[in-house]
């Protein structure tokens, strides 16, 4: 390109045909939704929904205002207003094509960090309709010790003494809704889009008990009014690169200091509870159901899961991306069968959705060419994950006499690799965990104790006293230990079910 333009929304009209626009007026936004936890995937998911549905017209009052509670946060805060809280979303289909599209429905960008009452003002407006949230599993401060929420918690501590400043998002939904009820305003919903298991069940307790603790009648009030729907949510979004933000100057002289990357597959189940009103959002392909938990667990134990097994046993043999272990041929067996063999057996029947299609569909996903997913991302926080994703199924196999094999290297992997911290050609590996000194210091002690790192209860519950894991697990810890070659024991694995 000779000339290039930045991102702004006085630019619009100047991008090139091959990236679409806002056909909308975005001056006629009205923020509906205030969103916590503007990242990568909620650009394309949420606002992706939101904004294909105000292209469609007749949306205007469900505009997103984006709001950071972290000092982390800021450097996005910054990209995104400095661009009118414009970016481009560039979605990479596996035959090659990319769609590149200018998402304009967010309204506003705020910092909690720097100024709480410019969050809790947009939270507390009449017109606010749904405060969403991706907050990441470890935000939602539980203890991983009694699964109950942390009071001990400095913040907590801070945000029960000092409404009006709240630094945790417990602390700005209460005072919020404290406001709504004061003012004689309907409550807003609640709506997680993290990726957990039961997601508005957990986001209603955690909101409850520190509501509670700070003013009972208030709880209550909360308790009735306040609706926290269960949702399902799925797109592989990895994180964004330079070479992103180089294919969008280079091809088409697009300056945009954050854009983010995407698969053309998305999915949202969303339990229809919603206390306030809501987008139309089926109009755009979202499912709203009774009842979550079908889907919901079939996309943990299966996507989830299956990125764990790829993500730790690729990351030993040295992979650096998703897509390397899907193209190994070793690595796609294996992942079919633990979906096949271990995951699946454990699932409900899922009203429209044939299991079978659904992982060669997931596969395919995995395979993208165009999507670099990095295995670093997928092992990262595996201490939040694992517990979710995987331990319920090795349990109900256990339960019902059934596999444990694929599951058990996959947990040894991830005890070699925390205490190796290297790949099978001596590569660093980092251990990017909150719970990391804790998974460094069980792993090396399984030198002495091979059960050592599952006896980390907050993670693994009591799965060091079943024996039928333990045996093969200990075998598996042996092996590593003496070659660090996972992918013999893959191999091992696989001859075994096929004998």
């Amino acid at each position: 390109m000779n000339s290039t333009v930045s991102l702004r929304q006085s630019s619009l009209s100047q991008l090139p045909p091959g990236i679409i626009r806002p056909r909308y007026d975005r001056r006629k936004l009205q923020t509906g939704i205030v969103h916590v936890g503007v990242g990568g995937f909620f650009r394309s998911h949420q606002a992706s929904y939101t904004e294909q549905l105000m292209q469609r017209g007749d949306a205007a009052q469900w505009g997103i205002c984006g709001a950071g509670l972290r000092e982390a946060d800021r450097k996005m805060h910054d990209a995104l207003r400095a661009q009118d809280f414009l970016y481009t979303l560039i979605e990479k289909s596996p035959d090659g094509h990319i769609d590149n599209r200018v998402i304009g429905c967010l309204t506003d960008f705020v910092l909690g960090c720097d100024n709480p009452e410019s969050v809790l003002q947009p939270m507390a407006a009449p017109a606010t309709k749904i405060v969403s949230l991706t907050i990441t599993e470890g935000g939602y401060n539980i203890d991983h010790e009694t699964g109950e929420f942390d009071f001990s918690n400095p913040d907590v501590i801070h945000d029960l003494e000092h409404p009006k400043r709240p630094r945790l998002i417990f602390g700005f939904l209460t005072e919020a809704l404290r406001r709504r009820r004061d003012a004689g305003l309907s409550a807003f919903t609640v709506q997680s889009c993290d990726n957990i298991q039961h997601n508005g069940n957990l986001t209603r307790k955690v909101v409850l008990d520190f509501a509670d603790r700070q003013d009972p009648d208030l709880a209550k009030w909360i308790d009735v009014n306040a609706s926290f729907p269960n949702a399902m949510v799925d797109r592989i979004t990895p994180a964004t690169t330079d070479a992103d933000i180089n294919y969008l100057e280079q091809e088409f002289g697009l300056l945009d200091q954050w854009p983010v990357t995407c698969e053309p597959f998305e999915q949202w189940v969303i339990e229809d509870k919603f206390c306030n009103g809501r987008p139309e959002w089926e109009r755009v392909g979202v499912h709203f159901v009774d009842d979550v938990t079908p889907y919901e667990t079939m996309k943990l134990r299966l996507l989830n899961a299956g990125h764990s097994v790829l993500g730790l046993l690729g990351a030993l043999h040295g992979y650096q991306t998703i897509r390397e272990c899907v193209e190994d041929q070793l690595f796609k067996e294996f992942l079919r069968n633990y979906l096949d063999l271990e995951a699946t057996p454990t699932l409900d029947a899922v009203e429209g959705i044939d299991l079978d299609a659904y992982k060669d569909t997931l596969i395919k996903r995995f395979g993208n060419p165009a999507i670099r997913d990095s295995v670093a991302r997928i092992c990262q926080g595996s201490s939040d994950k694992i517990p979710v994703f995987m331990i319920p199924t090795i349990i109900a196999n256990l339960q019902r006499g059934g596999n444990i094999n694929y599951a058990a290297l996959v947990i040894a992997s991830w005890c070699h690799y925390c205490a190796r911290q290297s790949d099978r050609h001596g590569e660093p590996l980092e251990v990017n965990d909150l719970m990391k000194d804790e998974l460094i210091a069980a792993a090396r002690k399984t030198s002495d104790d091979k059960l050592a790192f599952l006896k980390l209860k907050s993670i693994f519950g009591n799965l060091a006293d079943e024996e039928r894991f333990t045996r093969v697990y200990e075998s598996m810890i042996t092996a590593l230990n003496a070659s660090s070659d996972v992918a013999n024991e893959m191999r091992g694995i696989l001859k075994s079910v096929q004998n």
